[in-house]
């Protein structure tokens, strides 16, 4: 069946097929640094506020060196410039998380536009298909037959309906990926907003 399709899909086929090869790379490469990048928040922020309590600072960013993940970093920053005042420290977090949500979403982009051009793909090959009936119709005329014309008919429904059957899975990835940044960003905020006032809380009782 395969060969078939490749045999009479003619080249648009094989964009198509190039187009969805790149399209699951990347989904597969982003899923794994989403599942890296996403940590317990809680449990991590627990740990570094203990150990900051008792005031060691080398063992926390250890901690951070340790933990992967853009909320990790983010905490780490906030240690780093503990020394400074509440709204240094926050600034200095939201700088640091406006480097990591773009790591984020890289190469989104390039799977919401194979999503967006597969089916263009496929209605090119149909178009094509068509214009390869419509040159055997006025090649043989009145004689033409239908066997004739068979190899521009499957050009054009090979080409649609490859289009479209990798525009939908493509598509739902790309939700699934934004879905999983989303949650990831927002970990990533509350976290921010944590860390902040853990670091300033600390800073209060040693000048106590």
């Amino acid at each position: 069946m395969l060969p078939t399709l490749l045999t009479n899909g003619g080249a648009v086929i094989w964009l198509i097929l190039i187009a969805a090869a790149v399209a699951l790379v990347t989904f597969i490469e982003r899923v794994l640094y989403c599942h890296r990048a996403q940590i317990n928040s809680i449990e991590f922020l627990n740990g570094v506020r203990n150990v900051l309590k008792r005031d060691n600072v080398v063992e926390a960013i250890s901690i951070c060196d340790a933990t992967p993940g853009p909320v990790a970093r983010l905490v780490k920053t906030a240690i780093l410039n503990r020394d400074k005042s509440r709204e240094r420290v926050r600034e200095a977090v939201e700088e640091a998380g406006l480097t990591e949500v773009p790591l984020l979403e890289e190469r989104l982009n390039l799977i919401a536009t194979i999503a967006q051009i597969a089916p263009l793909l496929g209605l090119l090959g149909t178009i094509i298909g068509f214009m390869e009936i419509f040159q055997d119709l006025q090649r043989q005329g009145l004689y033409a037959h239908v066997d004739q014309m068979a190899k521009g008919i499957w050009t054009a429904l090979i080409c649609a309906a490859a289009g479209i059957g990798v525009a939908i899975p493509v598509h739902a990835g790309y939700n699934y990926l934004v879905s999983r940044i989303n949650k990831i960003v927002l970990d990533m905020e509350r976290a921010a907003g944590e860390i902040v006032n853990i670091v300033s809380e600390n800073s209060v009782e040693k000048s106590l």
